[in-house]
């Protein structure tokens, strides 16, 4: 009986990359990506002084992070994991084996990553990974996923770690154009394994946030780095800048070309190559960057999610799944077998509609989803039901509020997946109408 790609996958057997190939994937790497950037790669302490197994984590900014860590490791070959979602696309399958590509499941549990991952490192070999789980959606950090410290303290190997900056600028997650500008990383031992050893899984996780802490907005305007655009920097970002920061409105921000504009108040500005907003008119209101302008979204919700205890939001979707036996081409990332309505409320996250013409529906509350799945671009988002992972096409450009609202729901009803200590502050004063 002819083999699924699942069935393929789970019995993929895992070792160190291939001297040869690796050496190939370096200089590739280098000549298509690295010279582009023109990256700044610092190296305080080397991970090739490490003679044993060792973890390199990183702080998760774009889809080109591969390049940099290969070249700020190198020799050192290392098996870097990537979404388990990604193994079933045609262009990235053969590179993906032949590279010992290993694979994860975003926010869901994932045994085949961890079974894979050990088995590197029993061979001595480099297991690089993000604790985010995702790179960057809006050019900030998030919380690192639970269980990493309960991980690295079990492995009890050095964890050497690459600061990422600018790196989302140059690839954000709104607009897929490639944008040409100053990239640095920098590459540090975080943890020996005396420190693994003395410190507890907490204060493990609790390092690694701290050091991860980066807004790629700020640093590029404090660094006045300037990109290269194409007159296309605001294309797509009412993605995630989706409500209006003078008049209120909800999903209102229209973005094209340089500019992002209220449809309903006129509110809006352009943005300049340094990723700065210039304001149409003295009394248009833009925060300072597009970082800020989505916590102050985040904000608004966490307020208006905890004030209603009816609170509902929905949105028609068509719906996705990974395919059995052949792989995905022209780089697609599902086969659309449904569609449906997708809600959000204070139960959770449901679906009610049909899959290849059968009715079908699923719920999930908020202490089997913390956040959205969000692997290309903002246009669509990915979930983990059961073990099966699907993705979600909305009709409207709304996976930015859909993100929000999954991630504070699940911080008011479940909150495993906490906020970062210095966000805090936009949850105070809110105890009392919890729902």
């Amino acid at each position: 009986m002819k083999k699924t790609i699942e069935q393929k996958l789970y019995e993929r057997k895992f070792h160190r990359p291939n001297r040869f190939l690796y050496w190939l994937y370096h200089l590739l790497a280098r000549i298509l990506i690295l010279n582009k950037y023109r990256p700044n790669i610092v190296i305080k302490d080397d991970i090739n002084q490490c003679q044993g197994p060792c973890f390199l984590i990183w702080n998760h900014l774009s889809r080109i992070d591969h390049a940099y860590l290969v070249e700020a490791a190198y020799p050192k070959r290392m098996n870097i994991l990537a979404g388990y979602n990604e193994f079933f696309r045609s262009h990235l399958a053969f590179p993906f084996k032949i590279m010992s590509i290993l694979p994860k499941k975003n926010y869901a549990k994932d045994i085949l990553g961890i079974k894979a991952m050990m088995s590197i490192l029993k061979e001595g070999g480099c297991v690089a990974f993000s604790p985010e789980g995702m790179s960057s959606i809006y050019g900030t950090n998030q919380p690192i996923v639970g269980g990493t410290g309960h991980l690295l303290k079990h492995c009890g190997v050095p964890v050497y770690f690459l600061k990422m900056r600018g790196e989302y600028l140059a690839n954000t997650k709104v607009c897929l154009d490639e944008r040409v500008g100053r990239c640095d990383a920098e590459m540090s031992l975080l943890f020996s394994s005396q420190d693994l050893a003395a410190l507890s899984k907490e204060e493990i996780e609790d390092r690694i946030n701290l050091a991860f802490k980066n807004d790629d907005y700020e640093w590029g305007h404090e660094n006045h780095v300037r990109w290269e655009t194409g007159g296309r920097i605001c294309e797509h970002l009412n993605d995630i800048c989706f409500r209006c920061p003078k008049c209120g409105s909800d999903l209102t921000m229209v973005a094209a070309g340089n500019e992002i504009r209220c449809s309903h108040c006129g509110n809006g500005a352009k943005m300049n190559d340094y990723y700065e907003f210039e304001p149409f008119d003295k009394d248009c209101v833009l925060p300072v960057s597009p970082s800020a302008w989505v916590k102050e979204e985040r904000y608004a919700i966490i307020k208006e999610i905890r004030k209603d205890p009816h609170y509902s939001y929905a949105v028609k979707v068509q719906l996705g799944f990974l395919p059995t036996y052949r792989y995905l081409k022209h780089k697609k990332t599902t086969e659309l077998r449904g569609e449906g309505l997708f809600s959000i409320d204070h139960e959770g996250v449901h679906f009610r509609g049909q899959k290849d013409g059968q009715p079908y529906s699923f719920d999930l509350n908020y202490f089997e989803v913390f956040s959205l799945v969000i692997v290309t671009d903002t246009s669509y988002f990915g979930l983990y039901v059961g073990e099966e992972y699907m993705e979600f096409f909305p009709d409207t450009p709304c996976v930015g509020k859909l993100l929000f609202l999954t991630e504070e729901m699940h911080r008011l009803h479940a909150n495993t997946w906490k906020c970062f200590p210095w966000d805090a502050s936009m949850y105070e004063g809110l105890d009392e109408i919890k729902h």
